[in-house]
């Protein structure tokens, strides 16, 4: 199903100009110099490809005959183009028997294919490899610059590099096809046409804490996995043109200038649509929302699109209202189908965290209960209407660094987003783990107790409340207002400390509120004795000390949730204007 819905994006997309899809057969590459010759292999000089940005120099991306399949220590070498050890048998891994094997590799098989053609351009590759040496590499005046950076060809006289030369392009396409792999022919999994089959897949890169050189999804490397004689991915017979095209289109999304991709915790997330349609452009806004309406300065620092950034908020607003979908879209069709694919790295392999396909209509509303199921009174009004899944995750890490979040958590609650069911229970008890260590409930971490309560135990939740609801009767609830109104009485006696009753005891009183809350009334009589506007904060607590006809001895996680939400509203409340009123 994967590799089916990327081998169709791969044929949507490789007409279109501003996609820049290599066709079968080539690849885009980062390119830095060309070697200019004449057309008799003379040497004529260095051409510096680079690009500037900022202050540096980066490497032109260019389409280039594809890249060769290498694994380990084998030496395979590039049809017009390679790195400086192949192509002029210097580099800097300071092994010069490998660079020289490498060199001679790369001059072979140019001599091999200059010798059944008569393409003039290729014979003068194959010359200048001849008289070329590691020694005369030392005289370049951009030697060190040129060390271990990817290199083309260009004929002196000619607009365009010698790889893009129709008549070289013909030789190319006569070597690929006559190239084979292996000799293997089957059905293929994806298509079921009868051709050769794929021995190694294309590497797959830019997806996040992947190895530089690319991951794979498909392969096979063990004996174990040898089935009826069959070895590495012949096991699971993809032809040559489909693992072409689906790791192109992969390689395509995971760029960060396809616009297709996210980083959500250690999952790199790609999605598409089965044709083109405003609605790819309308996604991955959806998920990283700023604050405010996108009308900041920082919105065109990070090049977001302001009108694209109003425009999903108004949508997700209208659909929490009750809008009709069908209205809220607008030109969009709700009916096209989309793919999201979550990945994340294994060593040089890739795992799949998720996969879901939907009409985007489906995930714009399944997207939409998920920001209700957070809805929650926010404590400053500069934060996130729409908390991102990335702000979610930070919360359940330590010291809220990405590298902390929990394994399998990004990719569990994409899922669930993305699918309408359940969230993980590991991050509703990652929340309140963090909340008893930290003994910090911020909004954020309100929002996903209220949404896990909600979606998973709604028998227990009850009815969750934006801000604070004085009807709301049950224990739980009633003993997280009970703690902030007991802090906030110590604040008003004490003004602000560095420990707080929130910082000793919020833990156990949440947890086992039997033993906390009588030491903690007699301590409150004398905050209140001691503040100023001492009566009113007493009759407050005695509001809601009346409901509480007992002291649990333990409440279950469940409980502890809503404790928290009791806390957070009433917080919220102590501190909020004409309070007194």
């Amino acid at each position: 199903m994967i590799l089916s819905a990327l081998n169709d994006y791969y044929h949507r997309m490789v007409g279109d100009p501003d996609a820049s899809m290599p066709k079968p057969g080539f690849s885009e590459e980062k390119i830095s110099f060309a070697m200019m010759i004449d057309d008799a292999g003379g040497f004529k000089g260095v051409v510096d490809l680079r690009l500037t940005s900022g202050k540096k120099m980066v490497p032109r991306k260019m389409i280039v005959p594809a890249a060769e399949k290498r694994s380990g220590k084998s030496v395979v070498p590039n049809f017009l183009w390679d790195n400086s050890g192949y192509v002029l048998c210097v580099d800097g891994k300071g092994k010069p028997d490998r660079t020289d094997m490498t060199f001679a590799a790369f001059r072979k098989r140019h001599h091999e294919i200059a010798e059944f053609t008569k393409c003039t351009r290729i014979k003068a590759v194959a010359a200048f490899l001849d008289e070329w040496s590691s020694d005369r590499a030392a005289g370049l005046a951009l030697k060190e610059e040129l060390l271990d950076q990817n290199i083309i060809f260009w004929m002196e006289g000619d607009d365009t590099p010698i790889h893009e030369d129709p008549e070289v392009l013909t030789v190319w396409e006569e070597v690929r096809l006559g190239a084979g792999e292996g000799g293997y022919s089957a059905p293929c999994l994806v298509t079921g046409e009868v051709g050769p089959i794929a021995r190694l897949h294309p590497s797959i890169k830019g997806v996040l804490g992947g190895q530089p050189a690319g991951c794979a999804i498909v392969s096979f490397n063990l004996d174990a996995f040898v089935s009826y004689g069959k070895e590495q991915s012949f096991n699971a017979p993809v032809g040559e043109d489909v693992a072409f095209a689906y790791t192109t289109a992969l390689n395509y999304l995971l760029k960060r200038e396809s616009h297709r991709s996210l980083s959500i915790g250690d999952t790199s997330t790609v999605f598409w649509a089965e044709k083109k349609t405003p609605a790819e452009d309308l996604f991955a806004s959806m998920f990283d929302l700023p604050n405010g309406l996108g009308e900041t300065a920082e919105d065109s620092v990070w090049g977001r699109d302001v009108k694209m950034t109003k425009r999903v908020h108004s949508i997700l607003r209208a659909l929490r209202e009750g809008t009709p979908l069908l209205s809220v879209l607008g030109d969009i069709d709700p009916h096209v189908q989309f793919y999201v694919l979550g990945l994340a790295p294994n060593q040089s392999r890739l795992s799949v965290r998720f996969w879901c396909k939907a009409t985007f209509g489906e995930l714009v509303e399944r997207v939409s209960e998920h920001y209700k199921a957070l809805s929650i009174e926010m404590q400053y009004p500069n934060q996130s209407e729409f908390p991102a899944l990335w702000q979610i995750l930070l919360e359940t890490a330590v010291q809220q660094k990405r590298e902390n979040i929990p394994p399998m958590l990004s990719g569990a609650l994409s899922r669930s987003v993305l699918t309408g069911t359940r969230y993980p229970e590991s991050l509703y008890a990652a929340i309140l783990g963090r909340v008893r260590v930290d003994k910090q409930v911020n909004y954020i971490r309100a929002a996903i107790i209220k949404a896990c309560l909600i979606r998973n135990h709604p028998e227990k939740a009850g009815e969750i409340t934006m801000a604070l609801n004085p009807e709301r009767k049950d224990i739980p609830y009633l003993l997280g207002r009970l703690f902030s109104l007991l802090e906030k009485a110590q604040s008003d006696a004490l003004g602000k400390i560095n420990t707080t009753i929130r910082h000793r005891y919020f833990s156990s009183a949440s947890a086992t509120p039997s033993v906390v809350f009588p030491q903690l009334l007699r301590l409150a009589q004398h905050h209140i004795a001691r503040a100023e506007y001492g009566g009113y904060m007493d009759r407050k607590i005695q509001d809601v000390v009346e409901y509480i006809d007992g002291f649990p001895v333990r409440l279950s996680p469940q409980e502890q949730g809503i404790f928290t939400i009791g806390y957070y509203h009433q917080a919220n409340a102590n501190y909020r204007k004409n309070e007194r009123e």
